[in-house]
Order: C-alpha cells, then sequence, then structure tokens
C-alpha cells in the first residue's frame, strides 16, 4: 500500500494512468458499439462482423516493424498525445462513414485507427519507465493489469449500454471524446527530456528505410543478447498460447460437451466468471509482488493455472468447470504482473520501444498459430480434453523452466541503463 500511495503521489503518472483509461475507454466502447451496430444493419451478413474484428487485429502485421523505432527515436509524449489526437479525427471520419452508409469507407477508418493505436502502448510503458523508480514498476504492471480486467468484465457492458442510449452516432461521439480526453491529459505531464528522447532528438526525414531495418533488427539483437530479457519476452509469446487458446476452448467444451443445448448462454456467464476471477487476481497478484520474488510471481502463476486448465478439460460437471476456470484466470494476472514489472527493470530506456514493437507481434504469432493448430487439429485429430491438457501442459512446462532458470538472474539483477548511457554499449543480462 505504501508504493501504490507513492505512484499515485506523482503527478505524471496520475495522468498517464488516466489518459490511458480514458484511451482505453473510448477504444472499447467504440469497438463495441461497431460491432452491435453491424450486427443489427447486417444481420443477414455476420461476415461484417468478422471484417471488423480483422481491421483492430491485421494493422499489427503492418505496422509492428515502425513502432519500436519510432517511439525510440521520436518524442515519445507527442507520439502518445498525437495518437489519441490522429484516433479522435478518424472517429469523426468514422462518423461520417456511417451517416453516408459507406461500408468500404468504414472499413478503411477502422483498419487506419487500428493502426494508429498500436503505438500509443509502446509509448506510454517507455514514458512510466523514466518517471517512477524501479520499485515501483510492478506497482504500474498491476494496475494496468487491473484496469485491463475491469474493462474486460465490464466494457462490453459500456459498449452496449453507449449504443443502446445514444446509438451508433452517440457511441462514437463519446469514443473520439475519451481520445481527446486522452491527449490533453497527455499534453498536461512535464516529463523530463532525457525520457522522451533518449537517443536524441531526431526528425521524421530521419526515419529512413535504412534506419528503420537497422534499429528493428537491433532491437532483435538485443533481445537475443540479454538472457534475462529473452526469457521474460518469452513468457510473452507463451501467454499469446494461453490467449489465443482461452478465445475459444471454453465455448468448444461448453457447446461439445457440457452444454450443448444451452451453450451461448453459458459462455455469456463464462465470460463474466473469468473477468471477475482475473480482477480479484490482479488485486491479489499486486499485493503479493510486494512479498515474493518476481520469478516465483511468474512461475507460480503459471503452474497454478496450467494445473487447472488442464483439469478443467476433464470436467463432466458444469459448475466444476466454472470453479476450475476461476482459479485459472485468476491465477494468471501474476504472470502478467510479474513479467510487466521485471521488464522496464532491466530494458536500456534507450531500447524500450523496440522490445515493446516485438512484444506485441509475438503475441499475436503465438496467439494465431494457436488458433490455427486448434482449427486444423479439433476435432479431427485432438479432442476437447487433450486440448486443455496440451494448452495447460505447456504453462506447467514453462512454469518448471522458470523455477529452475530465473533464480540465478536475481541475486545480480541489473538494473536498466542510465538514460544518458548508449544503447549499443548497455551491460548484457
Amino acid at each position: 500500500m505504501k508504493q501504490l500511495k507513492v505512484v499515485f503521489q506523482n503527478p505524471n503518472y496520475v495522468k498517464l494512468f488516466l489518459a490511458t483509461f480514458t484511451s482505453q475507454m473510448g477504444n472499447v466502447i467504440g469497438m463495441t458499439a461497431f460491432m452491435f451496430y453491424l450486427l443489427h444493419r447486417f444481420s443477414s451478413q455476420p461476415s461484417y462482423a468478422t471484417l471488423a474484428e480483422l481491421m483492430y487485429s491485421l494493422p499489427t502485421l503492418v505496422v509492428f516493424f515502425i513502432v519500436g523505432v519510432v517511439v525510440d527515436r521520436m518524442n515519445r509524449q507527442k507520439i502518445a498525445a498525437n495518437c489519441d489526437w490522429i484516433s479522435a479525427l478518424l472517429s469523426i471520419g468514422l462518423l461520417l462513414a456511417v451517416w453516408i452508409d459507406w461500408i468500404p469507407l468504414i472499413f478503411v477508418f477502422l483498419f487506419v485507427r487500428s493502426a494508429i493505436s498500436k503505438f500509443f502502448l509502446p509509448a506510454e510503458s517507455s514514458l512510466i519507465q523514466g518517471i517512477l523508480d524501479k520499485e515501483t514498476y510492478t506497482v504500474a504492471a498491476g494496475l494496468n493489469q487491473i484496469m485491463g480486467s475491469l474493462f474486460l468484465l465490464f466494457g462490453g457492458a459500456l459498449g452496449a449500454m453507449a449504443y443502446w442510449s445514444f446509438g451508433i452516432m452517440g457511441a462514437i461521439l463519446i469514443d473520439a471524446l475519451s481520445f481527446v480526453a486522452s491527449a490533453l491529459l497527455i499534453q498536461a505531464c512535464s516529463i523530463q527530456q532525457q525520457t522522451l528522447l533518449p537517443n536524441g532528438p531526431h526528425t521524421w526525414k530521419d526515419l529512413k528505410l535504412k534506419l528503420i531495418a537497422t534499429d528493428f533488427k537491433d532491437g532483435f539483437a538485443y533481445i537475443l543478447r540479454n538472457k534475462l530479457l529473452l526469457l521474460l519476452v518469452m513468457g510473452f509469446f507463451i501467454f499469446g498460447i494461453v490467449n489465443g487458446g482461452l478465445s475459444v476452448i471454453p465455448i468448444f467444451i461448453l457447446k461439445y460437451k457440457l452444454a450443448p443445448t444451452d451453450y451461448e448462454q453459458y459462455s455469456v456467464w463464462i465470460g463474466i466468471i473469468v473477468g471477475v476471477a482475473l480482477l480479484a487476481g490482479s488485486l491479489v497478484a499486486s499485493v503479493l509482488s510486494s512479498k515474493m520474488k518476481l520469478y516465483q510471481l511468474i512461475a507460480t502463476g503459471l503452474l497454478i493455472s496450467g494445473v487447472f486448465l488442464a483439469t478443467a478439460g476433464l470436467m463432466t460437471n458444469l459448475y466444476l468447470f466454472f470453479v476450475l476456470a476461476f482459479m485459472t484466470a485468476l491465477a494468471l494476472p501474476a504472470v502478467n504482473i510479474g513479467l510487466g514489472g521485471w521488464l522496464p527493470r532491466i530494458v536500456a530506456p534507450q531500447m524500450m520501444g523496440r522490445v515493446q514493437g516485438w512484444i506485441g507481434p509475438l503475441m499475436m504469432l503465438s496467439h494465431s498459430l494457436t488458433l490455427g493448430l486448434i482449427g486444423i487439429s479439433f476435432p479431427a485429430v485432438v479432442s476437447i480434453e487433450a486440448l486443455f491438457l496440451i494448452i495447460g501442459g505447456c504453462f506447467v512446462l514453462a512454469a518448471l523452466y522458470y523455477f529452475a532458470v530465473l533464480p540465478r538472474f536475481v541475486e545480480d539483477e541489473p538494473l536498466a541503463p542510465s538514460q544518458t548511457q548508449s544503447a549499443e554499449n548497455a551491460p548484457s543480462v
């Protein structure tokens, strides 16, 4: 609690936290409301709703190679604020596209806005690294996890209420105003120049193809060169596996095993159960992060989640499955908070953007590979029980490996190099 108080006594962090909250709120409300609009407007063409989902995920493939370079080379405060300003303008454009009912233009605005939003979190994370002390990084990671859990739990309801109360036009307008509020909060921060430009001033003209390619390669080499950092980044890769698996296997087990006739109704309940568990787990893990070593927090979360997830697949009773699903989700925030709290301790500020720029694509890669393998193998090759055992087993194996390997990095855990030190000369972990 003492560290939590210290964090919220930092005015810059409070503004950034509120900016992230309002920006995510805008995204969630807009995305959910727009999904309802498409399902209502084109009820006989559900492919439009699927295409809208792709407009939120596919831009990662387009911008992932440049995100980290831009965040490390340009003013991070301006990047975060401009992401919001541009997103607000694109939301207004989306309003016009909906008004004239031009579907191709709607999808163009959704795609471009999603691409712009990919720069926000790496820039915001890099700013937090510069305004907080090492001891409070884990607290910030815990707060972000709690925020994410709240949006998972209540975000859909917020979007639905906005759509039902104000229609698609009103929901998109709320979306735009949320981005404006976030941008103003970011611009109100007073942050040191070294945090804003750790690699010195650059202009957009400097970001030529050769520099982008070199920086992208340097980010990958930096991760490979640092054993501890590589292990933590692989943890995010594993998180992508569970995100991919858990996006489909709960509804699969409901439909094909536990509740074939009422699976839609129970899928809503499983969403609520998981949301509540993630929120509770975020609070518990935030407290435990000050009492446990971070490697213990990560590995214990993986182990508990893996065991309960594997066991859940063997259940034949619906309510026992709900209990095990709750326990699985309860332990997951410990992994995310541990990874998120450790990362800024060991990454040089000059390289934070490029490291963050690799995490998103790796998570999406493992997420997509998992969904692809499930799509190919289920139910022809593997049963629903096997899917739960495989994904849970991956978690258990990762936990055992982390328990064996990570402790030797703890005693001599390096600090992230100072902002005046060049990234190329940063000491290896």
